[in-house]
C-alpha cells in the first residue's frame, strides 16, 4: 500500500511536466513534419523561435492577464519572458496567447521589420471584422488599402485639413472646459470622451450636438466593447449588441451620405473629404468605402484621443514643474493672439514645450500596448522561422517602458524630447505603410487642449494613488477622479 502510494505521488509531478509540455511538444511536431530537414535563406535548418507555448489551449494568456490586471505589472511579463527565452537577443519568442499559436516582438528591430513588411507578408487580423467595416483601412491591403490610404491622409493630415479642423473644433472644447469647471469635481476619462467624442462629430460630420449624436455616442460605445470582447455572436454577447450597434451606425451614416448628394453646398468635414477627394487614377469612394471609413477614423480617434487627454491631465497634476512650464509657455503663447482666443495650426510649430508634453503623454499612455498581426506565409527573421497562419503580437509598450531606451521610463518627463528618441524605439502610432493615418490629427486635438486647459484652469486629483487597469486600455481605476476649476487670477 505505501509502495502504491509512493509511486502515485512520484507520478503526478511527471505528469505535471507532460502536461506543461504537450502543447509545445504538438507544436514542434507540426514544424518538423512540415520543414523537416529544410533550410532558410542562410543554409541553415529551419526552427521555431525561442520560447514555450505554455498550456495546452490556454498557452500563456492566463499568465499574461496575472501580470496586467492582477499584479498591475504588465511591463515585467516582457521582461520576464524575454530573459525565460532568450527574447533578448532576438527580441522575439514564441508563445500562445487568445486562443492562437503566437510569435512576440519586443525589440526595435523585430518591431520594425514586421511593421515594414509588405502585406504579402504580414497581414491584420480582427476576431470580428464586420465591426471595423470590411472595406476600411484596416482591413483592406495591397493597392486598395495604397489607394484608400492616400484619400484618408488627404482629407485629415493635410495642412489645409488640419488648419480648417484647428478652427472648427477649438469652440466645442473651451464650451466643454467651461462646463467642467462649473461642475467642479470631474472623472476626467468620462468627460474627455464627452468633449472628444462632440469635437469629432463636428470636424467629421459637421454634427452639433443632439438627442441624436447622443444615440451615435451610445452605439459607438457598444461598438468599442465589441472590438475588445471574446468573437461570439449570439443573443446576449457584447459582439452581438455591437453588431447591432454597427448596423445603427451604418443606417445613420448612409442617410448622411444621401442628404448630401442633394445639397448644393458642400460641408467643409472629413466626411465631405472622403466623397470628394479623388485618386490618381480620378476615382472617388463609394458609398460603402466611405460608410466604413468615417465609421473606423471616428472610433479609432474618439478613444485614443480621449484616453490621452485624460494621462495628460493625470501626469500634469502629479508633476507642477511640468505644468508650470506648460502653463508659461501657452500664456505667452495666447497674448500673442490679441483679440483672437483660439490658437491656429500654424502656431503649434512655435509651442515647443508643448510638443514635448503631447509625445511624452503618447509615450507614457501606451493607448495600443500590442498591435496584433498574422503571418501570410512562412516568414525567416533572425535565423528564425514565424509559420504560415500564426498571431504575431507586436509590443510596443516594451519599448516606450524601456530603461534602456529611455531613462527612469514611468516618470513623467517632457524635457526628455529636447533630444531625439533613439532610432526604432518610438512606435505609438506604429509604422511600415499601416501607420496611423490621423496621427498629425491627434497631436493637433491633443495640442489644442492642452493649450486651453493651461491658460485657463486648474485641477488637483482626488486620488493620487490609485491603481491603474492597464486591458484593455491603461486608466486608473478611478478614471482620474478630480477637482476642476479656473485657474484664479491675480
Amino acid at each position: 500500500m505505501v509502495v502504491s502510494w509512493a509511486y502515485l505521488l512520484g507520478a503526478v509531478p511527471l505528469l505535471c511536466l507532460a502536461f506543461w509540455h504537450a502543447a509545445d511538444a504538438w507544436y514542434r511536431a507540426i514544424f518538423f513534419l512540415k520543414h523537416g530537414s529544410k533550410k532558410d535563406s542562410n543554409g541553415v535548418r529551419r526552427r521555431l523561435p525561442p520560447g514555450h507555448m505554455g498550456l495546452p489551449f490556454l498557452g500563456e494568456t492566463i499568465s499574461l492577464l496575472w501580470y496586467f490586471k492582477r499584479l498591475r505589472r504588465p511591463d515585467e511579463f516582457i521582461r520576464a519572458k524575454r530573459r525565460a527565452y532568450g527574447g533578448e537577443e532576438v527580441g522575439m519568442y514564441r508563445t500562445h496567447l487568445f486562443g492562437s499559436p503566437t510569435v512576440v516582438v519586443c525589440a526595435p528591430a523585430a518591431n520594425k521589420f514586421v511593421f515594414q513588411a509588405g502585406g504579402d507578408t504580414f497581414g491584420v487580423r480582427w476576431p470580428v471584422p464586420e465591426l471595423v467595416g470590411l472595406k476600411a483601412i484596416g482591413i483592406v491591403e495591397g493597392g486598395h488599402h495604397t489607394r484608400l490610404r492616400g484619400v484618408i491622409v488627404g482629407a485629415i493630415n493635410r495642412p489645409s485639413s488640419l488648419r480648417t479642423i484647428a478652427t472648427v473644433v477649438q469652440p466645442s472644447i473651451v464650451a466643454a472646459f467651461n462646463s467642467w469647471a462649473g461642475m467642479g469635481t470631474i472623472v476626467a476619462s468620462d468627460e474627455a470622451k464627452k468633449v472628444v467624442f462632440t469635437s469629432i462629430c463636428k470636424m467629421f460630420v459637421s454634427m452639433e450636438p443632439s438627442p441624436l449624436t447622443v444615440k451615435i455616442n451610445q452605439w459607438f460605445t457598444g461598438l468599442l466593447a465589441g472590438l475588445r470582447a471574446l468573437p461570439l455572436d449570439f443573443p446576449g454577447t457584447v459582439v452581438h449588441e455591437a453588431l447591432k450597434c454597427r448596423r445603427k451606425l451604418n443606417t445613420v451614416f448612409r442617410e448622411e451620405i444621401e442628404a448630401r448628394k442633394c445639397m448644393s453646398k458642400k460641408h467643409d468635414d472629413v466626411m465631405s473629404g472622403f466623397m470628394e477627394t479623388e485618386d490618381e487614377q480620378g476615382m472617388k469612394l463609394s458609398d460603402d468605402e466611405v460608410v466604413d471609413n468615417i465609421l473606423s477614423a471616428i472610433a479609432a480617434g474618439y478613444e485614443s484621443t480621449a484616453t490621452a487627454i485624460m494621462w495628460a491631465m493625470y501626469h500634469l497634476a502629479k508633476s507642477p514643474v511640468a505644468l508650470a512650464k506648460l502653463r508659461e509657455e501657452n500664456v505667452a503663447m495666447s497674448k500673442t493672439k490679441g483679440s483672437s482666443y483660439f490658437i491656429t495650426h500654424d502656431d503649434i510649430p512655435k509651442m515647443k514645450y508643448t510638443t514635448k508634453v503631447v509625445e511624452e503623454t503618447i509615450r507614457m499612455a501606451n493607448i495600443a500596448s500590442m498591435m496584433p498581426r498574422v503571418a501570410k506565409r512562412d516568414v525567416e527573421y533572425g535565423g528564425y522561422t514565424i509559420p504560415e497562419g500564426w498571431q504575431v503580437m507586436v509590443m510596443v509598450r516594451s519599448l516606450h517602458t524601456d530603461p534602456n531606451y529611455y531613462p527612469d521610463p514611468l516618470t513623467f518627463n517632457p524635457d526628455r524630447w529636447s533630444e531625439p528618441a533613439k532610432p526604432g524605439t518610438y512606435q505609438v502610432f506604429g509604422g511600415g505603410y499601416r501607420i496611423c493615418p490621423g496621427n498629425m490629427l491627434a497631436k493637433l486635438q491633443l495640442t489644442i487642449m492642452l493649450h486651453h486647459l493651461s491658460i485657463g484652469y486648474e485641477w488637483k486629483l482626488l486620488n493620487p494613488n490609485a491603481e491603474i487597469n492597464y486591458l484593455p486600455h491603461p486608466k486608473p481605476v478611478d478614471g482620474a477622479a478630480m477637482a476642476f476649476r479656473r485657474l484664479a487670477t491675480k
